[in-house]
């Protein structure tokens, strides 16, 4: 099996190095390319194409935010991992919309990076065990009616969205148009009276529904 392909975003240049020597030290893991600010990573995921892109938070030129939202225009099914030393819940709220499949805290334990490039390479959503909280206490208790009104299409496709597949990976993998995906995850938005992805992963956070499908 060929490496998982990882290209790091960080303007730090000895955080860089400490994450290279980190990943690269785990069989099945290449770092293949480094950028220091936002408007480097999102050229060099063009040129390299990575498997997984790890962004900080706060970086020159664009943030994490508008590095992945841009990588993710540009490849809906471009794999982003935030690295970061916010835990207030805009952070993780913004990199969510944007379309980031994970979000690790730097005070995390080493392998926890390891572990949230394994799980978003192969098509999950990591949130940092430390944040889950702040993903799904806010939600708990307001879908419960709602979620007995989800069909069991409209939960595979509201899996897979909160998972961060895109609607044509969705479409592709469920032998659906992808104009039925988007009329799945209308109803499913409507039932469940939220107007967003971020309200989706919080759903699919309390039932679980957040490791690879």
């Amino acid at each position: 099996m060929s490496n998982t392909r990882v290209l790091l975003a960080d303007d730090h240049a000895v955080v860089r190095e400490g994450l290279k020597a980190l990943i690269g030290g785990h069989p099945g893991f290449e770092v293949v390319g480094e950028a220091a600010d936002g408007p480097a990573a999102v050229a060099l995921a063009a040129e390299l194409d990575p498997d997984v892109v790890v962004v900080d938070v706060s970086m020159p030129g664009l943030n994490g935010a508008e590095v992945t939202a841009r990588l993710r225009q540009a490849k809906p099914d471009r794999k982003v991992i935030a690295l970061t030393v916010h835990e207030e819940r805009g952070y993780l709220r913004a990199l969510l919309e944007a379309g980031a499949a994970g979000y690790v805290l730097k005070r995390a334990a080493a392998d926890e990076l390891v572990q949230a490039i394994r799980v978003v390479a192969a098509g999950g959503t990591y949130i940092d065990p430390a944040l889950a909280a702040t993903v799904v206490d806010p939600y708990v208790g307001r879908v419960g009616a709602a979620a007995a009104e989800l069909s069991d299409r409209e939960a595979e496709v509201v899996k897979m969205i909160a998972q961060g597949y895109s609607n044509k990976e969705i479409a592709a993998k469920l032998a659906l148009s992808v104009k039925t995906v988007e009329t799945y995850k209308a109803r499913s938005l409507e039932k469940l009276g939220v107007r967003t992805r971020v309200g989706l992963v919080r759903y699919a956070a309390e039932r679980g529904w957040l490791a690879p499908a």
